[in-house]
């Protein structure tokens, strides 16, 4: 008796076992039925800058200490739009900081947070002729991006959470927009602003698309 039930408890769990392997695993649809497009556009005092045949943006500053850029998304498929919030996120960044005491410099970079990823941040910063390390420019400069954030002087660049708090978004509408700082000092200067759009940022399939501006300030 004991083990004709010792029998049916292990042919119990055994179907069990079955069952789970049998379920099917949930399958998404694509982020976007008709394909992800992520376009932008340049738009100072309410004018949109085309891109020139050389492949630069020129602004010509006159007066306005921003430009924008907004955005025109594709819409995503109905399973990832919760409550009519579309679950997309445009992320913004530059080459160009402005330091604590007015200092302007670039880094090298050639996508969103591209500055960020490299390797242990040994890239060279390069401030008035001054080579430092990331971790040390921060000490010292405290840089503000002109996309709108800042690295503090203690900043924990090992953090896991650490890219969550750089770089500036827009994040559950398919217009983005964001202002970019702009001031009379730049004139002359060259800098590159880039874009991360994010369709989907949760459970499923995902797509990411990337824009670049190189622009030239007059």
């Amino acid at each position: 008796m004991l083990n004709k039930l010792k029998h049916n408890k292990i042919s119990l769990l055994l179907f069990l076992l079955f069952l789970t392997s049998c379920k099917k695993e949930k399958l998404y649809p694509p982020p976007c039925p008709n394909g992800c497009e992520s376009n932008q556009y340049l738009i100072y005092k309410n004018d949109t800058i085309q891109m020139n045949n050389d492949g630069f943006y020129r602004i010509k500053w006159e007066g306005l200490n921003y430009f924008q850029l907004k955005g025109n998304l594709s819409d995503l498929d109905p399973q990832y739009v919760i409550n009519k919030v579309p679950l997309v996120v445009t992320n913004y960044d530059t080459d160009y900081w402005i330091t604590n005491n007015g200092i302007l410099f670039r880094t090298v970079q050639d996508k969103y947070l591209g500055w960020f990823y490299d390797d242990n941040f040994n890239t060279p910063v390069v401030i008035r002729n001054q080579t430092y390390t990331w971790k040390d420019a921060a000490k010292i400069y405290q840089p503000l991006n002109i996309a709108g954030y800042q690295i503090p002087k203690y900043f924990c660049f090992d953090c896991p959470y650490a890219p969550t708090i750089i770089g500036t978004s827009s994040a559950y509408t398919y217009e983005p927009t964001q202002n970019i700082r702009l001031n009379k000092e730049m004139i002359g200067d060259t800098l590159n602003v880039y874009t991360e759009t994010w369709f989907n940022t949760d459970v499923g399939e995902r797509e990411i698309k990337e824009n670049s501006f190189n622009i030239i300030v007059e």
